[in-house]
């Protein structure tokens, strides 16, 4: 069999993953969400129902998904369609301009004025997060999705919370079949805290807190990945 001549490769395809909370953003973007929205009586009653469930995740007796999964159900169960598209206008042109990271921004501009496909993954809902990767021009926006019935959130999540493992699971399926036949995906990747050491560590080029990211070797590896 013939080998293929290195200039007839099919070209890579360029992928730049970016976390939101922390990365795309100064700071959690989910409970300024819901205080603005809510307003605090109603924020703060939705915060003493699902406190159990907080502080259990808080001492890592529960998981990251239950602990959003009891917030979530407590503050946005029974929120109308509408209530939330006019609270996501006003959040993401009101709020979200003044809570960029301009460095990570300046980062995901250069990605894209070198045509590399730049995504969205991130643990935040999509019901405010579409319309910020609208905002950024994303290809894409992989996050956490809220089931509704009817007109009406039911406040469930209608995916698997996007965090960790989970970020990983769903950038390879949304890849899957868009990459040049024969070729190779280059990831880069920017994340700022544990749930996007995963994503971190699958990228070729990585970013941590605005840092070169050394790959950290998981609990089944002995050597990192060279």
């Amino acid at each position: 069999m013939h080998e293929v001549a290195a200039d007839q490769a099919p070209p890579a395809m360029e992928v730049a993953a970016f976390d939101f909370d922390g990365t795309l953003t100064q700071r959690d973007s989910l409970l300024p969400y819901l205080y603005r929205s809510l307003g605090w009586p109603r924020f703060l009653l939705a915060l003493m129902e699902s406190a159990p469930w907080l502080a259990a995740y808080a001492c890592r007796i529960i998981s990251n998904h239950r602990a959003k999964a009891r917030l979530l159900q407590a503050s946005l169960g029974g929120c109308s369609v509408a209530d939330i598209e006019r609270w996501t206008a006003d959040f993401v042109s009101h709020y979200l301009p003044q809570q960029w990271n301009e460095a990570t921004l300046a980062r995901l501009h250069w990605h894209q004025q070198q045509g590399h496909c730049c995504v969205m993954v991130s643990a935040s809902p999509g019901i405010y997060l579409h319309r910020a990767g609208e905002v950024l021009r994303m290809d894409a926006v992989l996050c956490t999705e809220l089931e509704t019935k009817g007109s009406v959130l039911t406040g469930r999540m209608s995916t698997r919370n996007c965090h960790g493992e989970e970020k990983v699971l769903r950038l390879q399926a949304w890849l899957t079949g868009r990459s040049p036949a024969g070729g190779r995906v280059v990831l880069h990747a920017y994340g700022d805290s544990s749930g996007d050491v995963p994503l971190l560590n699958l990228a070729d080029y990585a970013h941590y807190q605005g840092q070169p990211w050394v790959r950290k070797p998981s609990a089944n590896e002995d050597t990192p990945r060279a």
